[in-house]
């Protein structure tokens, strides 16, 4: 068992008064997701400090919080297509394939989280992935190329890079700019409202700094996906490309 500082202790109560605090401005649905998302949170770090064996578990392959991951990045995909169909008939056709292509985007992460389902079906890997993943695998992340691992390469530090942009720049670039702001409504992209911004931060710094396992991006690709569920749920810009009357 190891010991939960006073400091870490402090950390959890002041990232949750910050994330209540944010909250008075969600909806009732947002801040039921927003309050499971901390606590789920929390509950990570105190059974990593109190029992290392069930926390290893939680964390694994298929395990509790890669698959509630995939699950909220399936919610993401969906309600981007429920989104698509019930206001395609008002915007163009660049808004329908970026809305697409964000829904496709979800989706596809989703599958590859769970291998697409390879361990639930019980579905063995075909030769090629056998041979070419570094997990023998039904997925892509995990593919190595010569010596090159695309989970390394891409999938970490290329998305980075892009969740970067996605999260600091989009959102100052649509504020900031009529030309953009115009470019990324065309496309139906969503774009990240402060409020989640701050939650983002601040579950990502509750996540990776008092826990210190290898694993621990489990958990913070679960707080990512549900995050995005929030964007794409209620944009910055929701008026703009989600709405019957198209200011455009």
């Amino acid at each position: 068992m190891k010991f939960m500082t006073t400091k870490v202790k402090n950390r959890i109560y002041i990232s949750g008064l910050l994330i209540f605090a944010f909250m008075k401005n969600l909806s009732v649905l947002e801040k039921i997701i927003a309050v499971i998302l901390l606590l789920t949170v929390i509950y990570a770090i105190y059974v990593f400090f109190t029992d290392s064996s069930f926390f290893d578990r939680l964390v694994e392959e298929d395990g509790f919080y890669e698959n509630l991951t995939s699950i909220f990045l399936f919610f993401t995909s969906f309600t981007l297509l429920f989104k698509f169909f019930k206001y395609q008939k008002y915007y163009g056709a660049l808004w329908k394939v970026g809305v697409l292509l964000m829904a496709l985007g979800m989706f596809f992460g989703g599958g590859e989280e769970i291998s697409w389902g390879q361990r639930i079906f019980n579905v063995q890997s075909s030769e090629f992935f056998k041979e070419n993943n570094a997990q023998q695998e039904t997925n892509l992340h995990n593919m190595v190329v010569g010596d090159v691992k695309l989970n390394k390469l891409i999938f970490s530090n290329l998305m980075s890079i892009c969740f970067g942009i996605y999260f600091l720049v989009l959102p100052l670039l649509w504020n900031r700019s009529a030309k953009m702001k115009k470019l990324i409504d065309t496309f139906g992209i969503s774009v990240a409202r402060p409020i989640h911004l701050y939650i983002f931060v601040a579950i990502t710094i509750l996540i990776l700094v008092p826990i210190n396992h290898a694993r621990k991006w489990e958990i913070w690709e679960y707080a990512f996906a549900l995050i995005m569920f929030l964007i794409v749920y209620n944009p910055l810009n929701i008026k703009e490309i989600f709405s019957k009357e198209n200011p455009s």
